[in-house]
């Protein structure tokens, strides 16, 4: 959950996340290392009173400045190509189908079919201030939760009903653009039990700030069957 004043990420609850950090980490120390190099050379070229009229050539410094950022290329490409290959990795049939599907302006969920023609989907629209008991965020909440089990692979599908929008949740380092008439999928994990909050991160109208995500992370498997066969045995 993000905080006034914070300037980092979100706390990871995701192995997502966690390599997104990660990567971030190593891509500003070496942003660090090149300014701290840059503002050194700067200086000593300020404060150096010697000329040299004659060179003609400094082949040794043309090589430098060609190959070292090369270099630096490669330290920042090599972790980049192994996260876009974690970001795109989909795991096995163990994982759990959740449809996702944007409105203007509501989500809608659909779980796959656990158990034989039972299938179950809801709208979940923002809770409006008035209603709001103590301890919960304003324009954050919502009427229905996702339900998830945590520590299991769940693979979202998301689509789009009208407009462009973008299912996005920081803590899970997921973020995924719901486009109409194409399907887009990720697959998270949720590290540990919690509620982890998102919104839509793409402009999709006048209420695009009103549609904000809420998912559920249970404890274990069996609390998540629990609800599955309590909501199904309201339907």
């Amino acid at each position: 959950m993000a905080r006034w004043g914070q300037f980092g990420f979100n706390d990871a609850a995701s192995p997502i996340i966690e390599e997104l950090i990660y990567f971030h980490d190593h891509a500003i120390i070496i942003l660090i290392l090149i300014t701290t190099l840059i503002i050194v050379i700067s200086g000593s070229l300020l404060i150096n009173t010697y000329t040299s009229r004659y060179t003609r050539e400094a082949q040794l410094i043309e090589i430098i400045w060609t190959v070292l950022p090369g270099i630096i290329l490669i330290f920042l490409a090599l972790p980049s190509l192994r996260l876009l290959y974690i970001l795109d990795e989909s795991y096995d049939d163990s994982s759990l189908i959740l449809k996702v599907t944007g409105h203007q302006w509501y989500w809608s969920y659909e779980y796959e079919e656990l158990e034989e023609n039972i299938v179950v989907k809801f709208d979940s629209y923002i809770l409006p201030t008035d209603t709001l008991e103590r301890g919960q965020f304003r324009l954050l909440e919502v009427d229905n939760r996702i339900i998830i089990p945590a520590e299991l692979p769940i693979k979202a599908l998301i689509s789009s009903e009208d407009v462009l929008h973008s299912w996005a949740i920081p803590s899970l380092g997921v973020k995924v653009d719901a486009i109409p008439g194409r399907l887009n999928q990720i697959t998270f994990r949720a590290n540990y039990p919690g509620i982890f909050y998102g919104q839509c991160s793409e402009i999709c109208g006048v209420n695009h700030s009103f549609i904000p995500i809420v998912i559920e992370a249970l404890e274990n498997i069996s609390d998540f069957r629990d609800w599955y066969t309590k909501i199904t045995d309201t339907k």
